[in-house]
């Protein structure tokens, strides 16, 4: 067993039809945990994961829960299987998963909470697709590839001083990725800027809105107002937060960042560093795809990534440790 294993949770976009199934069909546990979103959401949870077509899982009120639900059956499986995490960290969604890993959260309030908070965002992106001359679903995010950080926040920083509006460093993903949002004009404006100061591509980014951005002040007031009576406890690990880039230790403080994260930048790479330092053995990407893992490598840490989101990821987890062990 791996004496230190830091558990990652991935955000939107992340998502694909079927992901978790193999985890349903193959633990109670799972099982349990679908039965109680399914309450939460008022639908036939198993259905939606299974059936729903890409660009059905790509709507806010959609993704988060279903995510976050993926995410929270990978953590019980683990769990079970006697891999438990030294800490814990989630990209942008992800964070709420990672709350529960911490023991911050338990999974009926993190799935109340994700639901809660997909559809206010999911409000709050068509209030901003109003800003960029009334096209619904207008906003966006992309990805910038092959400049640093820092370069692209200095350069969104100098353009909207010069007048372009609407564009935001939103994820400091890795030294060599960061994603920005904004509305559909100033993404298009900024993809020939952003490659002219030398970015190798723009991708765009299978999300619903301009995430982790000001475009998004009207759903973190709603969001707000759905915490207010909810309790979150001292996280039990380390935990590191997306707003501050660092370990949190107060669940009060958590909870006002929570507010503050869906307007605010994911502080990825001082999330990386600071798990790093922590001495970890391992790290595990719980929940659908790789894209962490891949974050992780770019980081350039020789700390080992796994994927631990199907049933094959985790059973693969379990046979390297039996036979490291042997």
């Amino acid at each position: 067993m791996v004496e230190k294993c830091a558990f990652l949770f991935p955000g939107q976009g992340s998502q694909t039809p079927g992901m978790a199934i193999d985890l349903w069909e193959t633990y109670d546990v799972v099982k349990k945990l679908f039965a109680l979103a399914g309450e939460i959401l008022e639908t036939d949870a198993v259905m939606l994961l299974r059936d729903s077509s890409p660009d059905d899982l790509k709507k806010t009120e959609v993704a988060q829960p279903s995510i976050a639900l993926v995410e929270l059956a990978a953590l019980a499986v683990l769990r079970e299987r006697g891999v438990v995490p030294a800490a814990a960290a989630g990209h942008s969604l992800g964070e709420y998963s990672a709350l529960t890993a911490a023991g911050v959260l338990d999974e009926e309030t993190c799935l109340r909470l994700v639901a809660r908070r997909g559809k206010a965002m999911a409000q709050a992106v068509k209030e901003a697709a109003l800003l960029d001359n009334g096209q619904r679903g207008a906003s966006g995010m992309a990805a910038v590839i092959g400049l640093p950080p820092e370069t692209v926040e200095g350069l969104v920083v100098a353009w909207t001083a010069e007048g372009l509006a609407g564009l935001y460093a939103a994820n400091l993903n890795s030294p060599r990725q960061t994603v920005v949002s904004g509305t559909q004009t100033a993404l298009a404006e900024a993809e020939a800027r952003f490659k002219a100061a030398g970015a190798k591509r723009f991708v765009s980014l299978a999300v619903g809105g301009p995430f982790h951005s000001p475009l998004m002040q009207s759903a973190a007031e709603r969001f707000e107002a759905a915490l207010a009576p909810v309790l979150f406890a001292d996280p039990a690990i380390p935990f590191f937060s997306n707003v501050t880039g660092k370990q949190e230790t107060s669940g009060a403080e958590l909870k006002r960042l929570a507010v503050k994260q869906i307007t605010g930048a994911v502080r990825w790479t001082d999330i990386e560093a600071g798990i790093a330092a922590l001495g970890v053995g391992a790290v595990l990407e719980a929940g659908p795809g790789k894209t962490l893992c891949g974050l992780w490598k770019d980081s350039g840490s020789a700390i080992p990534c796994s994927a631990a989101g199907t049933e094959a990821d985790i059973q693969k987890i379990r046979d390297e440790e039996t036979g490291a062990n042997a």
